[in-house]
């Protein structure tokens, strides 16, 4: 890589991922993958960790349970 010139990372955001869930008993947002152990700790302590399960949502679905 060149310095100075950073490789953009492709946006996983749980946020925008389409298993994004509201879970009603905790009354907040959770991710409704079956995630393995390894990955999840990847996922929290790595920054470069792309996570294997993100799908890209309907943007206007993010929004809608964003109101």
């Amino acid at each position: 890589m060149q310095a100075g010139v950073r490789k953009k990372r492709t946006e996983t955001s749980c946020d925008s991922c389409a298993n994004l869930v509201y879970d009603e008993d905790c009354e907040e947002y959770v991710c409704d993958v079956d995630m393995d152990e390894d990955d999840y700790g990847r996922l929290l302590t790595d920054r470069s960790f792309q996570c294997p399960y993100y799908r890209c949502g309907d943007e206007y679905a993010v929004v809608r349970h964003q109101m």
